[in-house]
């Protein structure tokens, strides 16, 4: 597997995760937040990011981590031969954010934009998880399998799937070429 999209609600754990798969795959981690964000934290215009994001689509391997805005998320899906949902329970999304907003009090959370209000993203966090119920229901999950014939998709429904996923799934691969050691994922 070498593109590889991660994706889910506000505080599911995706930016923590996603840093991690691409530690253990060696593949390229884009954080959507970096390419939607500039470091000042406002918004890059809609043709930058277009053109950030289709550069990293055709591009060998990737993990993207994020949603974004809804036509790139589609692209995204159509391109990427990996398909992770994480999908926590409400009540675990919230506190995630919580936990995020008061860690972030002291330390920048994980894939955070720089230079962008941890206050001011947990708010904007609650609000989409307050609306996250009119896009990420049972439809959608039915939506994204009939999208995705031939992928390989993952939907991670508890903090201990989304803590054991790599273990579980990425497995060492050595090369018949040489010694080294590459990863591919179940």
């Amino acid at each position: 597997m070498k593109k590889i999209a991660v994706f889910g609600k506000p505080g599911s754990g995706k930016s923590t995760f996603s840093k991690k798969l691409a530690s253990v795959t060696g593949i390229q981690l884009h954080q959507l937040d970096s390419i939607v964000y500039n470091s000042d934290g406002s918004q890059v215009d809609s043709q930058t990011y277009h053109e950030k994001h289709q550069n990293i689509l055709v591009s060998d391997s990737w993990i993207i981590d994020g949603f974004g805005p809804i036509a790139s998320f589609n692209k995204r899906l159509d391109a990427a031969d990996t398909l992770i949902y994480i999908n926590l329970p409400y009540t675990v999304s919230y506190w995630l954010v919580t936990k995020r907003l008061l860690k972030g009090l002291f330390i920048k959370p994980e894939g955070w934009p720089a230079g962008s209000s941890v206050l001011k993203g947990s708010i904007a966090s609650y609000k989409m998880l307050k609306l996250s119920p009119t896009f990420w229901h049972g439809d959608f999950l039915q939506q994204l399998e009939k999208k995705s014939p031939g992928k390989s998709v993952y939907v991670i429904r508890s903090l201990a799937q989304l803590n054991h996923f790599i273990d579980r799934h990425v497995k060492p691969q050595t090369t018949t070429n040489s010694n080294k050691i590459t990863s591919h994922i179940d």
